[in-house]
Parts: structure tokens; sequence; C-alpha cells
């Protein structure tokens, strides 16, 4: 089974606080619809671009995609 990061983009020079704020609702989300996860974070790439993201199993990226709509996604290696 291969596990997944699903990864959300964000921009401009809130970017960093942005992604800090939706990690948090990813975490509340994961908790609510009692799904496990190996990570969630947020992470600044430049000063004008940040991630949020969530490591999960690949049988549960079909859920997550469908309700929160990821930017993008690659595979994560624990």
């Amino acid at each position: 089974m291969r596990n997944l990061k699903l990864i959300w983009d964000f921009r401009g020079p809130a970017a960093e606080n942005t992604a800090k704020h939706h990690a948090v609702h990813l975490k509340e989300y994961m908790q609510a619809e009692n799904l496990p996860y190996f990570i969630i974070d947020h992470k600044a790439i430049t000063e004008m671009h940040a991630i949020a993201f969530v490591a999960v199993e690949e049988t549960f990226m079909k859920k997550i995609r469908d309700n929160l709509k990821p930017h993008r996604g690659e595979i994560y290696e624990v």
C-alpha cells in the first residue's frame, strides 16, 4: 500500500500564516471523520509560498480529495 501526501498551496505575504491555519482545520477534519494519518503540518517554501499537507494511506485519498480538494499530491515515504 502506498502512502500519499496531499498538499494545499498558499501564495502571498500571508501564505505561511494561512498554511498554518489550514493545517489546524485539516487536523480537525481528520479527527471528525475518524481518518488515520501519518502527519499533518505546514511548511514555508519561500517568503511568498507555503504549503499545508496531510500524509495518509492511499485508501483514504479519494475521500479527502473529494471533500477537501487538495491542489496536488505526491508519494510519501514514512
